[in-house]
């Protein structure tokens, strides 16, 4: 046995040192344009296999869940979509925080889409929002809350719900009630809660400020199927300018 074990080692050894190591001596590369050229190379079978599947999940996406009675839009300062998506968010928000939710906020490059007056499907919940972003909410210092407001004036507006924006140029008006919570005074000191997108809770499309936050609670639930669990329980899909951002579109 003690032989069998020393030969083994001893043809280990030479295998090792007979290693060399390799180096590498050329590197090429080339452009390969990805084009219609590549629509000749699909595989039938695959094709055929795959039909049935699409045309199951083509219909799914066409059912109606809901109804709007008005076009939503998608523009700043304010429009019908941002409020919708923000009431929304927030709605959602308070059903499943295990606190109270005061605001929310949307991005309006979140929106990738309108809707149109009638029939909500599937398909347009899909459209407006394809990104997998989770919604959580976020407790943030007042005074990190009123920066956000001004950069929200700066760029000429975002989705908001739970407050309303008063602002001239790209500053919020140092007046009263320049920022409102629910209907009361901003309050430096005070910590509010923020319902918004995991993307956006880290600072992303500008918005520093949430990156500040004091502690943050993930649902671990995409935000496009909020939506359509909000559009299933409320029917008909309301939505209106409302004067809550009241800053001037950037020029």
């Amino acid at each position: 046995m003690k032989k069998e074990i020393y030969i083994i080692i001893l043809l280990l050894g030479f295998i090792s040192c007979g290693h060399q190591p390799h180096k590498v001596a050329h590197i090429t590369g080339e452009t390969i344009l990805i084009d219609s050229a590549f629509d000749a190379l699909q595989d039938s079978n695959y094709l055929q296999a795959l039909a049935p599947i699409k045309a199951d999940l083509e219909a799914k996406l066409e059912v109606p869940i809901g109804y709007a009675p008005v076009a939503l839009e998608v523009h700043k300062p304010e429009c019908t979509m941002l409020n919708w998506a923000s009431d929304a968010l927030l709605a959602m928000a308070r059903q499943l925080s295990p606190e109270p939710v005061d605001v929310a906020v949307v991005n309006i490059g979140g929106m990738r889409c309108e809707w149109p007056a009638g029939d909500i499907t599937f398909r347009h919940v899909f459209e407006l929002m394809p990104f997998d972003n989770m919604l959580v909410v976020l407790t943030l210092k007042g005074s990190d809350l009123q920066q956000l407001c001004e950069i929200f004036a700066y760029g000429g507006g975002q989705g908001i719900a739970g407050m309303r924006i008063k602002a001239v140029g790209d500053r919020v008006m140092q007046q009263e009630a320049l920022v409102t919570i629910n209907g009361k005074p901003l309050e430096m000191e005070k910590t509010y809660t923020v319902a918004t997108s995991d993307y956006l809770s880290q600072g992303n499309d500008g918005m520093l400020p949430l990156k500040n936050h004091i502690k943050c609670w993930n649902s671990e639930q995409k935000i496009r199927d909020l939506y359509i669990e909000y559009i299933k329980q409320v029917k008909t899909v309301q939505a209106k300018v409302d004067g809550r951002m009241g800053v001037s579109p950037r020029p």
